[in-house]
């Protein structure tokens, strides 16, 4: 199969491309379930993690985002951005098969150290894919779809991230229940399966299309300067750093706090997160249509406001004694933060594409990942330390606060809310009062709450 670009692609094979990027989303989300999330710390915590570790393994996925630079250099160099992309991604899968198999091949199994050092370049390569991969949809996807388009790719493989947590997590707590001795075992053999998963993608990138990139003459320096000369796309780094600073913060050690200090199982921790993923799938494709019809601005201020009320209300989680109080609000919490980050990831990733030139998307986006990599690899590891510090200050910290978590979790929220006034001074086409925009959505679910009764009556009629 060639692999080389295609000048002009026609509407069909535009199509056949965009399938492609669906099914692809579904295998590596397949992989990301497996590989990450409550079972990655799950593992972690049995292999003695510290916060701090926790906090590293955390800011590894993005902090790698800062050696995007050299796949920029590899574009340029050879413009083929699907074989960069495949051959970054099969490097990138390695490391799972070496995680996955290293219990069943060294009776010592893996450590801490071991699954750190491997990860990082799991997901260094994978951060080069990444690069050329947003490049490559930018050309490919129309624009007039996008946010209709990557609404229900997100659908989509939430239903899937749902159904394949939930399963897992039954399982991994029978193991740990009737087979504890292999507990370990069992949380590594999930990495391999994502490796599976994860090769299975390879095969749907190879045959995705691929529209010629238009090469810019200019060197490498000059080109990644320009997203720092365009002052609206460097008010959208300041929001998106800040912003991903705030929620990086508190949300990586959500799941420690759930497992840890309050005690639940996997499967109820695994059942909160669905919780949230759910609440987001019925709202994804409600946030993609408005971004669509408004802007991803005035999306992205509305799910703001949600998120930082849940991220307040994780600080009660401690308040009362009463499980069923505590579960009803952490259902609650997590339903808020589902609806606001599906409409924040959804909306900021298309903002990113909509405001970066065609020509210098690659570059771009690419200072777009950087800003993200250092300011969530930041906030972890500096959550992480502290953390490790209060833990061992608990009767100073019980004076000031009821949980050491509530520090973090009350510092998140104030820093999401102060970020929401640097989104204020982006500029984007189409932008309406958000005002109008929740005026519109409460219209709309009025509408349908009145619909309902009149279509019940008719299908009692019938």
């Amino acid at each position: 199969m060639k692999l080389t670009p295609t000048t002009q692609l026609t509407e069909e094979q535009v199509n056949t491309g965009m399938n492609l990027v669906t099914k692809d989303g579904l295998a590596v989300e397949t992989m990301v379930v497996l590989t990450g999330g409550t079972f990655l710390t799950a593992l972690a915590l049995k292999l003695g993690a510290s916060n701090f570790q926790i906090g590293l393994l955390a800011a590894l996925p993005t902090f790698t985002n800062i050696f995007q630079l050299f796949a920029i250099w590899l574009a340029q160099r050879y413009n083929n951005r699907r074989v960069i992309t495949v051959a970054c991604t099969a490097f990138a899968r390695f490391p799972l098969i070496v995680i996955g198999l290293m219990p069943f091949v060294f009776t010592t199994g893996t450590t801490i150290h071991t699954l750190i050092s491997l990860l990082f370049f799991h997901y260094l390569f994978g951060s080069l894919a990444g690069a050329t991969w947003n490049s490559w949809m930018k050309d490919l996807l129309p624009g007039e779809k996008l946010g209709s388009f990557y609404a229900q790719r997100t659908r989509l493989t939430q239903i899937l991230n749902v159904t394949l947590s939930l399963t897992v997590s039954l399982l991994i707590d029978f193991v740990k229940t009737r087979f504890p001795e292999y507990e370990t075992a069992a949380l590594t053999a999930l990495f391999l399966a994502g490796s599976v998963a994860g090769l299975s993608s390879l095969w749907l990138l190879i045959r995705t299309p691929e529209p010629l990139a238009t090469v810019q003459p200019d060197n490498l320096i000059q080109q990644y300067v320009l997203p720092l000369k365009d002052q609206n796309f460097k008010r959208l780094l300041f929001f998106n750093g800040s912003w991903i600073f705030a929620v990086n913060l508190a949300t990586p050690f959500l799941t420690v706090y759930m497992l840890k200090t309050m005690g639940l199982s996997v499967f109820m921790v695994t059942v909160m997160a669905i919780v949230g993923q759910l609440s987001g799938i019925m709202f994804v494709r409600i946030w993609g249509r408005y971004s669509d019809k408004y802007s991803n601005k005035t999306v992205i201020l509305i799910c703001a406001s949600l998120y930082v009320a849940a991220m307040l209300a994780w600080a009660f989680t401690a308040v009362s004694a009463s499980v069923h109080f505590t579960i009803a609000l952490l259902t609650l919490i997590n339903i808020l933060t589902g609806i606001a980050n599906s409409g924040i990831n959804l909306s900021l990733n298309n903002l990113g594409i909509k405001l970066a030139p065609s020509g210098h998307a690659m570059v771009y986006l690419s200072a777009k990942n950087m800003m993200i990599a250092l300011c969530s690899a930041a906030a972890p590891l500096l959550g992480g330390i502290l953390a490790d510090f209060f833990a061992h200050h608990q009767q100073v910290w019980a004076a000031i606060w009821k949980s050491q978590w509530n520090f973090f979790f009350i510092m998140s929220a104030v820093l999401a809310a102060l970020s929401t006034r640097l989104l204020k001074k982006v500029a984007e086409s189409g932008e309406e009062r958000k005002g109008i925009v929740l005026e519109e959505m409460l219209l709309s679910f009025k509408a349908r709450l009145i619909s309902v009764p009149a279509v019940l009556s008719r299908r009692n009629k019938k």
